[in-house]
């Protein structure tokens, strides 16, 4: 059963925890990343993204980089200031985009439910990812931004979350420079184990975002736990920071294709593509439902349906629509094996719009961008549960938590 602990957040003073909080380390390039934190010295991103503030050839795996964030995180302690609670506590964290809103548990999680499979995951990893947020994690000692987590469900959690954001005053409470309303409030103590065992009842916690950060957690762990003959298993890096939504909450957004280079005629493609989909030009670029692709090429938009030869098998993930275009067209036709390391495929977050595939197609950066209909958490959970691993580049959660707001420290 799933184990969640309170911590000391180690987080800024309300008056400038706007200036700190930064969207996630690995949802922005280098240029944007300096972009963002352009003018505001007090920029998360000045941590996680350290490199920003360095010679631009300098390779942002290097030691160097490492020490930065360091030095950076000391830097925004003593000068923001960030401070670390007095007592362990479990925060709420609000998220508000347009209409849709959500609530979770910022709190702390077990790296052993993560290597037990208690907490299940949804994608593979990269080394070289890991190493990075590995490398980072040891050398600021702290967690610097959380996993996203989920879970069924749990109607005594969600009471307990209600009365906290309906009785008490939230430590913060702004709006980030894309429109999203972040709110986080201190859980009262009164309610903690409520949570904790309410929590403690659940089966299975579901990575929905963030698999690096915990799989560099666990490694974390292993290097910290080596090198101290004294281990308990009670230590701060036996835990990593994570924020846990209801399944039911969550708003994936899907995560579109482009193809830079087709190395064929506009006509052979399509004839290919014809072999597994129906192809019929539409005026609407996104998808219906389920089942069903829009592609743009050419200035037109096209619906695409798998053909009854398209038999993706009885397994949860080659059902899905990214399998299933993966596997019947940018594989046969295009020559993408593993879009993973493909340099012929771009990603293009569900965020951006159908707006943005057409940029691309019609300046010429890109030949055909695909529009897909969204995974959902249903999916998400089954493709877990069934220890599968989605295809990479599968899933768009917005909106996104800050990094920067409530730190955990190992």
């Amino acid at each position: 059963m799933a184990i969640i602990r309170p911590f000391k957040a180690v987080r800024p003073n309300e008056k400038v925890a706007h200036l700190v909080a930064s969207v996630p380390y690995d949802v922005v390039n280098r240029k944007e990343a300096a972009e963002l934190a352009k003018g505001n010295p007090l920029s998360f991103l000045r941590i996680t993204r350290s490199e920003i503030e360095m010679k631009k050839d300098i390779n942002v795996y290097s030691h160097d980089v490492y020490q930065k964030a360091k030095e950076n995180w000391g830097w925004l302690k003593n000068n923001a200031p960030l401070k670390q609670d007095n007592e362990p506590h479990f925060y709420v964290y609000q998220l508000t985009m347009g209409n849709h809103s959500q609530v979770g548990i910022a709190a702390t999680f077990s790296v052993d439910d993560y290597d037990n499979d208690v907490i299940k995951k949804h994608e593979k990893t990269r080394k070289v990812k890991e190493d990075d947020r590995t490398n980072h994690i040891i050398r600021t000692e702290a967690q610097t931004g959380p996993v996203f987590l989920t879970y069924k469900p749990v109607v005594e959690v969600d009471k307990v979350i209600s009365k906290t954001v309906k009785e008490t005053e939230p430590i913060y409470d702004f709006t980030s420079s894309d429109g999203i309303k972040h709110q986080v409030w201190i859980l009262p103590n009164d309610y903690a184990e409520i949570i904790a065992n309410e929590i403690g009842k659940v089966k299975n916690l579901y990575i929905a975002d963030g698999h690096h950060r915990a799989a560099s957690a666990s490694r974390t762990r292993k290097v910290k736990k080596d090198l101290n003959e004294n281990h308990t298993g009670d230590e701060e890096y036996n835990y990593f920071l994570g924020v846990l939504f209801p399944a039911d909450q969550l708003k994936i957004l899907p995560y579109n294709r482009a193809v830079l280079d087709l190395k064929m005629k506009k006509n052979e493609f399509m004839k290919k593509v014809e072999k597994s989909f129906s192809v019929e030009e539409t005026n609407f670029p996104n998808p219906p439902s389920k089942r069903t692709i829009t592609m743009y090429i050419d200035k037109k938009w096209y619906l695409l349906k798998p053909n009854d030869n398209v038999n993706p098998g009885v397994t949860v993930g080659g059902n899905l629509d990214v399998s299933i275009l993966q596997n019947y067209l940018l594989n046969p036709v295009v020559g993408i094996g593993d879009p993973r390391t493909d340099t012929n495929i771009d990603f293009i977050g569900g965020i951006r719009g159908t707006e943005e595939l057409e940029k691309l197609v019609d300046s010429g950066k890109a030949v055909v961008a695909f529009s897909m209909y969204p995974v959902s958490v249903d999916d998400l959970i089954n493709i877990s549960d069934a220890g599968e691993t989605m295809p990479p580049k599968s899933t768009w959660f917005e909106p996104k938590l800050r990094d920067g707001l409530l730190v955990h420290v190992i």
